[in-house]
C-alpha cells in the first residue's frame, strides 16, 4: 500500500508495588490493517500471566487505577483469537525459567487510531493465566481469572521504531 500511513505506539510497564515485573509494548498498525504487538516483560514467575489493555491510562494509584479491560463494545471476557472477546483481551504473556516473556502477534481488534483507539489506555500484566473466558470461575467472562496486577503503563503515540526490539 504505496503512501499508506503506518501508526506507531508504546507501553513501558513498571512494577505495581513491589512486583519486579517491568517491561516494553511497541504497537504498530498500517492504516486499514491488523495491529502487530511485540513485547518484552521481565520480573515474571515461570509460567502463563494475563495481557491485557484496560480502559484507562491514569496510574494514579498504581494499575488498580487502569480501570476494567477495555471493552467498547460489551461483550463477553475471550482470547485474542476468540471471535467474543473484549478489544483489550491479549492473552498471556508466557516467561520461561529466566522470568522473561517475548510476544509478537498480529490483532484484528486492537486499532491506534479511530473511535476505539488504544491511545491514552494502560497495558496491565497479571500475577496469573488468563483462562481466555474458559474456566468457569466467577470472573472468567470479566477478567479471565487472571489475578492480581503486577505491571502497567500507559500507552502513549510514538514516531516510527528504528527496530522492534523490546529490551529496557
Amino acid at each position: 500500500m504505496e503512501g499508506a500511513t503506518t501508526h506507531y505506539a508504546i507501553c513501558i510497564l513498571r512494577p505495581d508495588g513491589d512486583s519486579g515485573v517491568k517491561g516494553v509494548v511497541k504497537f504498530v498498525q498500517p492504516e486499514g490493517g491488523k495491529t502487530r504487538v511485540v513485547a518484552e516483560i521481565t520480573g515474571l514467575t515461570e509460567g502463563d500471566h494475563g495481557f491485557h489493555v484496560h480502559e484507562f491510562g491514569n496510574l494514579i494509584n498504581g494499575c488498580v487505577s487502569a480501570g476494567a479491560h477495555f471493552n467498547p463494545a460489551g461483550k463477553n471476557h475471550g482470547g485474542p483469537d476468540s471471535e467474543e472477546r473484549h478489544v483489550g483481551d491479549m492473552g498471556n504473556a508466557t516467561a520461561g525459567a529466566d522470568g522473561v516473556a517475548k510476544i509478537d502477534y498480529e490483532d484484528a481488534q486492537i486499532q491506534l487510531t479511530g473511535e476505539h483507539s488504544i491511545i491514552g489506555r494502560s497495558v496491565v500484566t497479571h500475577a496469573d493465566p488468563d483462562d481466555l473466558g474458559l474456566g468457569g470461575f466467577d470472573d472468567s467472562l470479566k477478567t479471565g481469572h487472571a489475578g492480581a496486577r503486577v505491571a502497567c503503563g500507559t500507552i502513549g503515540l510514538s514516531g516510527p521504531f528504528e527496530d522492534l526490539d523490546c529490551k529496557l
